[in-house]
């Protein structure tokens, strides 16, 4: 078994896919109407399954929010340096909600970032990987 994708329910489409892309530097892998249903589905990431899990933008035609809960957490995503990622993404518009650095009670650096729907990404620093 593998992960492979994530669904957020999204109120403006169009709004979401910027964000992911311009901000966040993923890719728009797909994206695809179903009429009957009234929905739209967009996927975006850093690559393409299998190789790479994805997150899967739903947006439910005429519905602008949700509710968001209390259950959900947030995503996931590795950089190689929180920092000058969380200055990245602040210099194309996002928000940083968690400025970089350790972890409580740890040592490895986080930092958290919001998109346009309420939704959290933690950005986890993982120097290894450059």
């Amino acid at each position: 078994m593998r992960l492979l994708h994530t669904m957020l329910r999204v109120g403006d489409l169009d709004r979401s896919i910027a964000f992911y892309t311009q901000v966040m530097g993923m890719q728009l892998l797909d994206r695809r109407d179903n009429t009957e249903y009234q929905y739209t589905l967009a996927f975006v990431g850093y690559g393409n399954n299998p190789e790479h899990a994805e997150l899967e933008l739903t947006y439910n035609w005429g519905v602008s929010d949700y509710d968001m809960g209390s259950a959900y957490g947030h995503i996931a995503i590795a950089v190689t340096d929180a920092a000058a990622t969380c200055e990245r993404i602040r210099a194309n518009g996002g928000q940083v909600t968690r400025e970089a650095g350790p972890v409580k009670g740890g040592q490895t650096v986080i930092a958290f970032v919001t998109d346009p729907d309420g939704y959290k990404i933690e950005l986890i620093e993982r120097p290894a990987m450059a």
